[in-house]
């Protein structure tokens, strides 16, 4: 079970989703080549070996990187698997680097700085889920 952060190229005073016109289509990250020079950047152990499919290890968690087929790139889903509180700066940093903005999957908000508490909140769904699931409850 992961984590899904979509990052999307969003205007910076878009505080919600829901203040998007109906309409608004972000215009590209970049190509594949530029994202790919972001993301090495950012995080210089970032393995893209797959050119649609990078993987980030940390010292506790897991960061896939759905980059996709598409040239130019339209949006990165980053896959989080883990613990511990030391990998929400480096989702922002993957962010920052591609000029995009986080995408909670879970809630439907944008991540903030104080998104600490929608990390917390993933990781106590996750763990009750598993804890369930090798109880046999539904």
């Amino acid at each position: 079970m992961s984590w899904d952060i979509l990052l999307l190229p969003l205007p910076a005073d878009v505080t919600s989703i829901d203040d998007l016109p109906a309409d608004h289509e972000p215009p590209p990250i970049g190509s594949r080549s530029s994202v790919h020079k972001a993301l090495r950047s950012a995080v210089g152990e970032v393995d893209l070996t797959d050119p649609t499919w990078g993987e980030l290890l940390g010292p506790t968690w897991v960061i896939e990187l759905g980059i996709g087929e598409h040239d130019p790139v339209e949006s990165v889903m980053l896959h989080v698997r883990g613990g511990e509180d030391e990998v929400l700066p480096v989702i922002f940093r993957i962010s920052r680097a591609l000029g995009c903005r986080p995408f909670d999957c879970s809630n439907g908000e944008l991540l903030a700085d104080d998104a600490q508490a929608s990390w917390n909140a993933f990781q106590s769904f996750r763990d009750r889920t598993i804890a369930s699931g090798s109880l046999g409850e539904p």
